[in-house]
């Protein structure tokens, strides 16, 4: 086949027109064949001879889209030295756009020969067994699409599935349900924009390959933190095989122009390779000290801070670059607006240590695209020091773990929680504001994926992850629930009562807290798993979110779309900077003020030694601080909420007059419905059925402000 030399950059397979420029880095290779594969999988050679800077590459004319491809890559199988070159194992491209097909694990895809040992190439070809690579044609009519740059304080994240979230959506035509294409249709975006969802995040799209235990149950890894290819769509939710591309640009495309963000969870951490025992797929075979780290006592075992097995090796400038070219090319090339970055901590270790000032933050802080677009760390990982929430630096913000555990615990009746509750309510100030960052470094959640659904936290106390096929080892044994005094489903009318007031307290606490909400798919549905608190292999109904509601479930709907708009509508509940307890932007009044349920301003021993479960906290709306366009102060309407994690009703002393005449009952999620009209007067007394969140809102008519409606069951 007649070659041209090519160049070394950029690398992975670029179309011209008229051919395809191939290029691959590995520093440690003796040499690289190109592999091309025909309609009928006839494989043709094309031995790579050009090497600059530990890149190989070639031109070839005449190569188009479509074509399939692979590498072989020669070199020393030396597991003990680190190196597990083998060229009978098939390896996909890192930079590959498409991926083609699936991983077979009764062929030979291991690369060592597990009958003689780890010291021993496995020799026979992996090819017919392994996914090929693709080359793509990237254009698109993107038309005047435009990222709608959400601010980061004004933003609702939504958590959710592709596939998950319309697989049984009657309202999305049947070839599309659980596709790209299925979550842009309108059915969809009509539930995010009545919701009021301003971002999405999705779980991993990057194509992943199932791990050999779980496809040996006949089950797949559903949440797709298994990734085999970083600038490659999964091609499991493509409504047409072969056009996953051109179908998340479109997907991406649609959301935007409804105004919707969309953030990828990214799993830059680890890969589908796992430990030395995994398949030998691209990055192990291509340049595996390079690539993953090794343990400096034995180069043949991975270091793991992931649980997965291996880590890669972000202390080596081209792990650096793999990482990096892929986040931009999905800004650039796919128009998303950010990333949630899986197990992060693991991406700031520099040698061992988590150091916040590593080589991959200083990158991405100078990166002047990267530097721009949405930055989610999930702050921790499994190694050693690798809890890091509120450690993270400027540009991010965090998955605030603190935020989920104290509020359970709080609504678990725990008065030793209060001190720390008026963090949590105000953006987590103790962790953020040293560090010179903002409120909105919070990502406040209460479930996630992993993890109990709402109405499962609310209904179980134990796990029940039998159906995993891991003899319930798995998931998480300590999930800071409360079943409301039986364990599991129940007929019981008190008990599914106040079940479904847990479930209103805690959506309640989440979107009146400062920094930013985020819902996990299906909360707002009462999605249930049937107390299954880590279901990554159920890829059916356990985990597909169900759109046939009864009552319970149309009213927490509308529960959640009510506190949404509250919440949008009033800038005194997201406000960019922390509360100081004092005077601003030339207001008369503390911009917050706390109070004990005995309507006294809380002192040291209301936070250190509560006499119960509860507080209350008023947001003053005119002492935001804020000017408009035109530089006038910004007002908003002034609201006391009171939070009660207790177990049975108790009174709580309204705040004295001078901080408010009259008060109006916006929500009460211990009552059926709200008026709306009722005053109460300052210094007056309200009973609290608790558990429950009261809104209340300083009565004000002569000011003429926007009057929001209650907030009731009904709406």
């Amino acid at each position: 086949m007649r070659t041209w030399p090519g160049r070394p950059s950029p690398l992975g397979a670029t179309w011209d027109g008229e051919g395809v420029s191939f290029a691959l880095f590995s520093e440690g290779a003796t040499g690289v064949d190109l592999c091309l594969f025909d309609k009928e999988g006839r494989e043709t050679r094309v031995p790579l001879v050009e090497r600059t800077g530990h890149v190989w590459h070639a031109y070839v004319p005449g190569v188009r889209p479509g074509q399939h491809y692979g590498y072989r890559v020669h070199g020393p199988y030396e597991p003990a030295a680190g190196h597990r070159f083998n060229p009978a194992k098939l390896l996909v491209d890192p930079y590959a756009r498409r991926i083609h097909g699936f991983v077979d694990y009764d062929g030979p895809v291991f690369g060592f020969d597990r009958a003689k040992g780890d010291g021993v190439a496995c020799t026979h070809d992996s090819a017919p067994y392994v996914p090929k690579s693709v080359v793509v044609d990237g254009a698109f009519a993107w038309g005047a699409d435009r990222p709608p740059r959400v601010p980061f304080h004004d933003t609702v994240l939504y958590e959710t599935h592709v596939k998950g979230a319309t697989r049984l959506h009657p309202g999305v035509p049947a070839e599309l349900r659980g596709t790209y294409l299925g979550f842009a249709h309108d059915a969809m975006i009509e539930h995010l924009l009545a919701l009021g969802v301003t971002t999405v995040e999705l779980l991993p799209i990057h194509e992943r390959v199932d791990e050999a235990h779980v496809a040996r149950r006949g089950m797949t890894n559903y949440w797709g933190y298994s990734t085999l290819g970083y600038f490659a769509p999964d091609q499991r939710y493509a409504s047409r095989p072969g056009h996953e591309l051109t179908e998340v640009k479109e997907m991406v495309k649609r959301l935007h122009s409804a105004g919707i963000e969309v953030v990828l969870d990214v799993v830059y951490n680890h890969t589908c390779e796992v430990d030395r025992t995994g398949p030998t797929l691209s990055l192990r075979g291509v340049d595996n000290r390079a690539f993953y780290r090794l343990r400096p006592a034995d180069l043949a075992e991975y270091e793991d801070f992931t649980g997965c097995g291996n880590s890669l090796n972000v202390a080596h400038p081209q792990t650096l670059k793999l990482i990096c070219d892929s986040l931009r090319y999905w800004v650039t090339e796919v128009h998303v607006d950010g990333f949630r970055f899986d197990l992060a901590s693991t991406l700031a270790r520099d040698r061992h240590e988590v150091d916040k000032l590593s080589s991959f933050f200083d990158i991405v802080h100078q990166d002047p695209i990267l530097s721009e677009v949405k930055l989610i760390a999930e702050p921790w990982d499994l190694g050693e020091g690798g809890y890091q929430v509120g450690n993270f630096p400027v540009l991010w913000s965090e998955w605030n773990g603190r935020y989920r555990d104290c509020v359970r615990r709080f609504f678990r009746g725990e008065r030793e929680r209060v001190g720390e509750m008026g963090y949590r309510l105000t953006g987590s100030s103790d962790l953020y504001e040293a560090g010179g960052r903002h409120t909105y470094a919070s990502i406040n959640f209460v479930t996630a994926h992993d993890g109990f659904t709402l109405r499962d936290l609310t209904t179980y106390e134990t796990k029940r992850n039998l159906d995993n096929g891991e003899n319930n080892r798995d998931g998480w044994d300590d999930n800071l629930g409360w079943n409301c005094g039986v364990e599991g489903e129940t007929d019981d009318p008190a008990v599914a009562a106040i079940r479904s007031r847990q479930q209103r307290n805690l959506l309640a606490t989440l979107l009146l807290s400062q920094g930013v909400p985020m819902l996990t798919a299906g909360d707002e549905l009462g999605k249930t798993q049937r107390g299954n608190n880590n279901a990554y292999v159920q890829d059916n109904e356990l985990s597909w979110l169900h759109w046939d509601l009864g009552d319970r479930e149309r009213d927490l709907l509308e529960l959640v779309r009510a506190l949404v708009r509250v919440r949008r509508q009033h800038p005194v509940f997201r406000r960019p900077g922390f509360l100081r307890g004092e005077p601003v932007g030339g207001s008369r009044g503390k911009d917050i003020a706390w109070f004990n349920a005995g309507g006294q301003e809380m002192e040291e021993r209301d936070w250190t030694k509560p006499a119960r479960a509860a507080l209350g906290v008023l947001l003053a709306g005119d002492a935001l601080g804020w000017r408009d366009e035109q530089g006038r102060p910004v007002i908003d309407d002034t609201f006391f909420v009171v939070f009660s994690g207790e177990r049975a009703a108790h009174e709580f002393v309204l705040p004295p007059r001078e901080w408010g005449e009259r008060w109006v009952r916006v929500l009460d999620t211990a009552a059926d419905r709200v008026d709306g009209k009722t005053t109460l007067s300052g210094g007056g007394l309200l009973l609290v059925e608790a558990p429950a969140v009261v809104l209340l809102r300083r009565d004000l008519p002569e000011r003429g402000s926007w009057r929001p409606g209650p907030i009731g069951r009904h709406g």
